[in-house]
């Protein structure tokens, strides 16, 4: 069977596709026969086409930001041209979608339906970067390809077992049952690195203790039981938590007051600060990406510098707080951007966790050493870094969806 994996962004369009065998999944995540990536960052409105196969790479300029023609261009690469793998995109069996955000509704991969569309678009206000560049993706492919089925992975839906004190915010009742909770996200990402953790050191994840760090532009840490989410950074939008590329995560929500009542800011002024000009960004002056704040440091950069010491800070301090939760810790693994390619935060991490056995190989750290355990031998907490792999994540749920409806 061929599964397409969409993965429509604020900023992106990421796209792979596989072939797998109808009997079972393979272990180990198999290498796409195709990937794209469409990146609108680059300057003149104009977007960078990479597409590779397993022979093949080519960059490809895109003139337009619609949405419709750049899926159509990313998907007539499959048929055309060097990078061609099908002879015909009716050979597709089914497409699955990455959705940030599906509320407390969606527990589980679901087949996209119109009621899931309006669902995704009610939730609109609490993704507002996210879910409609998602909609905008399902409805290309309807034009696109036709009744082709569809499914939506929530980022949400790792989390829906969460436990209602760590659900509830504590404001009047009435605003929960309105919907006002923690829904928690990077669901995708946290579940399968725990599942791959579990694969790769050779543990029983249903009476294992994880704390999973996903740091990348976006950051959240999840507090994994017997291999069920018990606790989240994240809240009821991805701005809660941890300090981000460009986001606050969580402060004083008398800050936000006292802007609004001494300096005249409403709410957009601001939601443009809290998501795009705070976090590393705001603090450095330099960027939200962490290469850049590294090098900043090297010119000696105090601000840069101090960006780096609260982003650590806040780290161990939410560690300790999932740490608490889970009564304890087994493995403390790191993910995504930040957390795979970045020693100097991993070690920093590690450090605060000394004083209960913790005891990190330098040697190995600084390698960036991938899916092994990097703590010393005699340390009572393994630590792993996992190349965190979504695309795959979201093939295999579509593939057990095609398994038990065939």
């Amino acid at each position: 069977m061929k599964i397409l994996v969409l993965n429509a962004g604020s900023s992106s369009l990421k796209s792979s596709l596989y072939e797998l065998g109808s009997d079972t999944l393979p272990q180990n995540p198999p290498e796409p026969i195709w990937s794209a990536n469409i990146d609108w960052t680059v300057a003149d409105s104009s977007g960078i086409l990479t597409v590779k196969t397993q022979e093949t790479k080519q960059k490809i300029e895109l003139k337009s930001e619609d949405c419709d023609r750049a899926i159509a261009s990313m998907l007539n690469t499959l048929v055309a041209g060097d990078s061609q793998v099908l002879n015909q995109l009716s050979e597709i069996d089914l497409v699955g979608h990455r959705v940030v955000h599906g509320g407390a509704e969606y527990h589980s991969a679901t087949k996209i339906t119109s009621e899931v569309k309006n669902a995704i678009a009610r939730l609109i206000p609490l993704a507002p970067a996210h879910n409609p560049a998602h909609l905008r993706g399902i409805e290309a492919i309807e034009q696109l390809l036709g009744e082709i089925p569809q499914i939506a992975v929530f980022d949400t839906s790792f989390h829906s077992q969460l436990p209602l004190e760590a659900v509830v915010y504590p404001i009047p009742y009435e605003w929960y049952e309105k919907g006002i909770r923690r829904y928690g996200f990077h669901g995708i990402s946290h579940q399968y690195c725990s599942r791959r953790t579990a694969e790769i050191l050779n543990i029983d994840l249903e009476s294992s203790r994880l704390i999973v760090c996903h740091l990348g532009n976006g950051c959240s840490l999840t507090a994994i039981k017997n291999g069920v989410s018990i606790d989240t950074t994240m809240g009821f939008t991805p701005l809660e938590g941890l300090m981000m590329g460009s986001r606050s995560g969580s402060i004083d929500p008398g800050i936000l007051i006292y802007l609004m009542r001494e300096e005249g800011f409403d709410a957009d002024n601001l939601a443009e600060m809290l998501n795009k000009a705070s976090g590393l960004k705001g603090v450095s002056g330099v960027s939200g990406d962490m290469r850049e704040i590294k090098n900043a440091i090297a010119f000696g950069n105090q601000r840069a510098q101090l960006a780096l010491d609260i982003y650590i800070h806040r780290l161990k301090k939410a560690i300790g707080a999932m740490l608490t939760t889970l009564g304890g810790l087994d493995v403390l693994v790191f993910t995504a951007g930040v957390g795979e390619n970045n020693p100097v935060i991993r070690e920093g991490a590690c450090k605060a966790l000394e004083f209960m056995g913790l005891k990190l190989d330098y040697e190995q750290n600084n390698s960036n050493v991938t899916e092994k355990n990097i703590a010393q031998a005699d340390s009572t907490v393994e630590v792993i870094v996992i190349h965190t792999n979504e695309d795959w994540a979201i093939a295999s749920e579509c593939w057990d969806y095609l398994a038990t409806s065939n």
